[in-house]
């Protein structure tokens, strides 16, 4: 309960403020479709998005105040680890695939995505392994960075065979980032980074000559990819989602046409309270309502990473630097996508669409920032305070 003393407020209230934007857009977004195309009630997506914010407000209190050793149990982080790695082998031989990919597993009337708590757990192995072995990461890289490496390729793996390639790469970059973050030489880290660049390039490549020839890519995934090459010569079929997001975008203009009042979400976006509840916000609160909230969730982002490159404790730094990686990218990508700078993913923007599993993690991320952000300055306070005394005597 100290810990509630010490709460970091550059970190709660931005996550307050865009959890409730996430709120309102949700439910502006997705009630024609609840009305008109499910023939539910229009408050339906209003109710459980509140339920999941509200839920996991308590979720993230539960883990600031948590206490930070037991967050390094090596018992506690492989029994997560064993478990997510179980329920992806689970959705592989079993899971029954919606909108192409088996990424959901049904818990009663609710549906799980492991590759959501994939992200998490990832973090906090990395974070476990490297902080225990920064002398190893530095002299050692190779017989260091292999063992967890195993773990990290069995996850990356189990997710792009469900196939979920936007959730693979949110996992490959978090794991690339937070090897470079723990201690190695700037030499291997620049030359892991242009090689990583150059297999993206090459990917993209391979995928513009041989198309669904290439192993694990499904015929929707390559259209996404025609979409994004060409997406107005294709407005009628694969191109169809980026047009509309453009039409979103362009009628909302600097100010947008105002809440509730969006056309595109009528049946011209699939998923406008999930995947392009960013092109809604832009059509109804137009480039005025994306800044507020883009500028918001990067200063969140900027916050922890701040707090990751300031903590004493490398456990904690690695956790927060994962952490911060993940929102970034995961808004990256979902923006990228809603702009046509990126093929659509299906990736969410953090904290403003629709999704249990998606703000359950999210909440819990805040919770550990926080952890950590608290435990840092109790210790800072206590070490001042026994400097003073050692004066004083």
């Amino acid at each position: 309960m100290k810990k509630l003393k010490y709460i970091d407020y550059y970190i709660f209230i931005p996550y307050i403020i865009l959890s409730v934007i996430g709120i309102l857009m949700v439910y502006s977004a997705s009630s024609f479709v609840a009305v008109e195309l499910q023939g539910k009630s229009a408050t339906r997506y209003l109710i459980l998005q509140s339920a999941f914010v509200f839920v996991g407000f308590f979720i993230t209190m539960f883990v600031l105040m948590f206490k930070y050793k037991m967050l390094k149990n090596k018992q506690l982080m492989m029994a997560a680890v064993v478990v997510i790695i179980v329920m992806l082998i689970y959705l592989f031989l079993f899971g029954e695939k919606v909108n192409g990919a088996a990424g959901w597993l049904q818990v009663g009337s609710f549906g799980i995505q492991p590759a959501e708590f994939a992200k998490i757990v990832i973090i906090w192995y990395f974070a476990f392994i490297f902080s225990k072995k920064q002398k190893g990461i530095v002299h050692e890289f190779r017989q260091t960075i292999t063992p967890p490496s195993i773990i990290f390729l069995v996850f990356l793996l189990l997710i792009v065979i469900q196939p979920d390639v936007g959730g693979a790469g949110i996992l490959l970059v978090i794991g690339v980032v937070m090897i470079f973050a723990s201690g190695i030489s700037a030499t291997l880290g620049i030359g892991l980074g242009v090689t990583g660049v150059g297999l993206i390039l090459g990917v993209v490549e391979l995928v513009k000559i041989y198309g669904t020839k290439i192993p694990f890519l499904e015929q929707y995934q390559y259209n996404r990819f025609l979409a994004f090459w060409n997406p107005f010569a294709l407005s009628n079929n694969e191109g169809n989602q980026l047009v509309n997001s453009y039409f979103a975008l362009r009628r909302g203009g600097i100010f947008g046409v105002g809440i509730g009042k969006s056309v595109q979400k009528t049946g011209y976006l699939p998923e406008p309270y999930t995947d392009f509840i960013m092109s809604i916000l832009g059509e109804e609160t137009g480039l005025i309502g994306i800044l507020v909230v883009v500028s918001l969730f990067f200063f969140l982002i900027l916050r922890i990473y701040l707090i990751g490159i300031r903590a004493k404790d490398a456990f904690g730094s690695l956790l927060c630097i994962g952490i911060a990686t993940m929102l970034l990218v995961q808004g990256f990508i979902n923006l990228g996508g809603v702009l046509g700078l990126l093929p659509i993913s299906g990736v969410t923007f953090p904290f403003i669409s629709y999704g249990g599993s998606s703000t359950l993690i999210l909440t819990i991320s805040i919770g550990l920032v926080l952890n950590v952000s608290a435990t840092e300055r109790i210790r800072a306070e206590e070490q001042l305070l026994e400097s003073r005394k050692l004066e004083n005597n």
